[in-house]
């Protein structure tokens, strides 16, 4: 055998021996990667079978339909629930529609100069603000400057600031993923920048779009300091005003600018008292506050899926 048939079969055996090291290192990651999801999955379970443990007493109708209280055997989280309710509403409604139209515009219309970069940077820089600064920011400008007070208004509009970086760049990242060929067959067929966007960036990328907002609204529903920094109540006895009137036109905007409260400052509340009692209460609007984001995330989840299969077929 001559000596380049031998070179060339020691060549192919090491490029097997990569092959299978990579193969292994491969499968080790993918394991340690599991364990360590495992692990997290473990230690989010026990915490929150530990909640359910400690305010499983607490778990009752009287508990959701009761105001807060003195007394914590007729302490409620009525307020505190609807008040989330209306924040997230708003948080929602603010958040998810500006920060996808940013991230549309950064992505299929900006020109790439300077100024876009300028602007890219600087909306990744925020995702990674801490919260009360978001809370210091509104406090001047929403409460103060636009004179919306300590109110749901004011509370919804400061955590879509919070959370707009995070479905910006979440939006952006589920645009680029969009293949290049799908643009340019429908510009081939005669479609405009905006029904190419509409017709079919933005479908095909709805999943990673609310994957954006599953993580943003996650996050908001749980903030305290900015909550605290704008004025939240931690006592409050009163619903705010309903949405929906018996005249013309038959909704009403008042409600967005009630006072609230909403359910972390609740259990604040509730934590720094003494009395065991009312660390029960803490612990039962915590198993109800995590049951909340988990059917919120279900929920998108659900639509994300139903979007999916649309395009499958």
């Amino acid at each position: 055998m001559s000596s380049a048939h031998t070179a060339s079969y020691r060549n192919v055996d090491a490029l097997r021996a990569g092959l299978s090291r990579r193969k292994t290192l491969d499968q080790l990651f993918v394991i340690v990667g599991l364990i360590v999801m495992l692990a997290c999955l473990m230690v989010l379970a026990v915490l929150f079978i530990d909640l359910v443990r400690d305010g499983a007493p607490r778990f009752s109708l009287d508990f959701f339909t009761h105001f807060a209280s003195r007394n914590a055997e007729r302490a409620g989280i009525l307020a505190a629930w609807v008040g989330t309710s209306l924040v997230m509403l708003v948080t929602a409604l603010c958040a998810v529609p500006v920060g996808v139209a940013a991230a549309i515009y950064l992505e299929e219309y900006a020109p790439k100069n300077w100024f876009t970069a300028i602007i890219e940077i600087n909306v990744t820089n925020l995702a990674g603000v801490p919260s009360i600064v978001y809370g210091l920011l509104a406090l001047g400008l929403f409460v103060y400057q636009f004179d919306l007070g300590q109110s749901i208004a004011a509370a919804g509009l400061t955590l879509a600031l919070l959370i707009l970086p995070i479905v910006i760049v979440a939006t952006r990242e589920a645009i680029r993923s969009v293949p290049k060929s799908i643009r340019e067959a429908a510009y081939g067929l005669g479609a405009t920048r905006w029904e190419v966007t509409k017709d079919h960036v933005l479908p095909y990328s709805t999943g990673g779009v609310l994957t954006g907002m599953i993580l943003g609204l996650s996050r908001a529903i749980g903030e305290t300091a900015p909550i605290i920094t704008i004025g939240a109540l931690s006592f409050i006895a009163f619903l705010p005003q309903s949405p929906f009137t018996g005249e013309f036109p038959f909704i009403s905007f008042q409600w967005l600018r009630d006072p609230f409260t909403v359910m972390p400052i609740q259990m604040f509340n509730w934590v720094s008292r003494p009395d065991q009692a009312f660390q029960a209460n803490a612990a039962a609007a915590g198993a109800i506050l995590l049951a909340m984001t988990l059917v919120m995330n279900g929920i998108a989840i659900w639509i994300r899926y139903r979007f999916r299969k649309k395009i499958n077929w």
